[in-house]
């Protein structure tokens, strides 16, 4: 009896600037992140993409990616996508895009990727306030 259907195991997940792909089909990450550095906030991030590899899975299923806030509960962006796998020998990748992203504070921010409502992978991504050099630093008031 063959299986029709198998939850597939995420090969990877990685954050970075943008996603391009070659005449040839291959796909280069550009600018893959481990944290976030910023002059300033609040802040803009006009794009982050997280790509995500499936492998050794069959069926139709449903991709959840949710950016989460420092207070692990809000969610910033949320991406859902369908994806099929019809053999586990294959896989299947999934690029999500969030524009226009805000950042309100610093701190530790989160990843989150399901299948089928099934969180196989949370990671975080910091976002590290770094004034730039030479820049005025605000002073408190005397006290």
């Amino acid at each position: 009896m063959q299986p029709t259907r198998i939850l597939p195991d995420l090969q990877c997940s990685l954050v970075c600037e943008e996603v391009r792909q070659e005449v040839n089909g291959n796909l280069f990450l550009i600018g893959v992140i481990q944290a976030i550095r910023v002059p300033q906030l609040p802040i803009v991030a006009g794009r982050i993409c997280v790509f995500n590899r499936w492998a050794a899975g069959i069926g139709q299923f449903s991709e959840v990616v949710r950016l989460i806030a420092p207070d692990q509960t809000t969610v910033l962006n949320k991406s859902e996508m369908k994806f099929e796998l019809r053999d586990p020998a294959l896989s299947a990748t999934n690029v999500t895009f969030f524009g226009q992203v805000k950042f309100e504070t610093a701190g530790t921010y989160y990843i989150e990727v399901l299948v089928d409502d099934v969180m196989k992978l949370r990671y975080p991504v910091p976002v590290i306030h770094a004034p730039m050099p030479n820049q005025p630093q605000p002073t408190s008031p005397p006290a």
